[in-house]
């Protein structure tokens, strides 16, 4: 039996958690939550250690996390605060990947508006942010994952000849068709064949326990989208844009397609939105505003606004991800803020189908729970 006063505590750690994530902090079922605390160790003075299970991942703001829980909350000024990830599965609609928790599709309405680039740097953006993470280039005619990550000469191993192992390059694992065969061969391909390459490459990879599997698909909206929005467990898509209204235009034709297809669509990410001078100063050469008016249409949000950046490009170009090899660059910071809220989304907002359970009370609402104190 717990006293009201623990009772009252973690439901207070709770509220702040929630507050500080600016998640819902009014759950259903706020009784579910139930601390393990040893009162006879609290009692003697022992060290209190307080673990918390959250249900995305953000590396990068648990010191932030730590300090605003002992400024709301001044008696936990001496505790220990542990942060675990317990990613939901959000997506039971198809056959389900093996290991793999979450499927995000990056997609764009049309090529040339930097989506490669977003689909790698987010999908090492959230294993920055403490989740395990793979990436499938589901672009047939034209694989570029592979010259951005560096290996493009690489080959997927197999024990069997029937599945393949991904390529772990610094700490994502992932897969391309770039891997298997030459570009010029796979840009010949018909869509029947192109869409059972797809299959092919996401099913018969063998995938490690992964939270997230980012797949970046080929512009437009044909076979390849419709393939995989019906026969692959997608919890959700990121569409990405340019500011110009040629390229919202084709955008939005992207997310009524998710629409249709009962994918939810998490936000757009704008690249090129804006250009920084040396001085400080912004210009906007591709025009401005363009994803939010789009947003705003379809109630979505806009997730974040790269810059027009050299740096970017030439990481891409060499094969060396901006987020790993310049962490404290702008545009790295602004896909860790992504990463964070793309995780965020889909572990509170959408529906939970099942959940690979790590701790033993929880509260199902906000998914936050108190697993430990002692």
């Amino acid at each position: 039996m717990f006293s009201r006063k623990k009772l009252e505590r973690n439901d207070a750690i709770e509220q702040a958690v929630a507050s500080f994530f600016n998640l819902n902090s009014e759950p259903k079922h706020r009784e579910a939550i139930v601390a393990l605390a040893d009162e006879k160790s609290l009692e003697k003075g022992k060290k209190q250690v307080i673990e918390l299970s959250l249900p995305f991942c953000a590396n990068s703001r648990l010191d932030a996390l730590a300090a605003y829980l002992t400024e709301q909350m001044p008696s936990l000024n001496k505790s220990e605060i542990k942060v675990s990830y317990n990613i939901p599965i959000t997506a039971a609609k198809t056959t389900p990947i093996p290991n793999v928790k979450n499927v995000i599709a990056v997609s764009s309405g049309k090529g040339g508006v930097g989506k490669s680039a977003t689909s790698v740097n987010l999908a090492f953006a959230l294993m920055e942010e403490g989740a395990r993470v793979g990436i499938v280039d589901a672009d047939i005619y034209g694989p570029s994952v592979p010259i951005m990550l560096g290996n493009p000469e690489a080959h997927p191993a197999s024990e069997d000849n029937r599945t393949m192992f991904p390529i772990d390059v610094h700490g994502v694992v992932a897969n391309s068709i770039g891997y298997l065969v030459d570009s010029e061969s796979a840009a010949i391909w018909r869509g029947p064949m192109a869409t059972k390459a797809l299959k092919q490459l996401i099913y018969e990879t063998k995938w490690p326990l992964l939270d997230y599997l980012i797949v970046d698909l080929p512009p437009g909206t044909g076979d390849i989208h419709l393939t995989l929005a019906q026969q692959v467990p997608l919890s959700a898509a990121v569409v990405v844009s340019t500011p110009q209204t040629i390229a919202t235009a084709d955008a939005k034709k992207g997310i009524a397609m998710f629409g249709k297809l009962d994918v939810p669509v998490l936000g757009i990410v704008e690249n090129m939105s804006y250009f920084q001078c040396a001085c400080g100063e912004k210009s906007y050469p591709f025009s401005k505003g363009g994803s939010a008016k789009l947003a705003q249409q379809f109630e979505i949000p806009v997730l974040g606004e790269l810059p027009l950046s050299n740096a970017i490009r030439e990481h891409a170009d060499e094969g060396k991800p901006i987020v790993v090899f310049d962490p404290g660059n702008e545009a790295s910071l602004i896909y860790r803020e992504i990463a964070q809220q793309v995780s965020i989304k889909i572990g509170t907002e959408m529906p939970q189908h099942a959940l690979v359970t790590k701790h033993t009370q929880g509260n199902p609402e906000l998914g936050i729970a108190i697993v430990n104190q002692q």
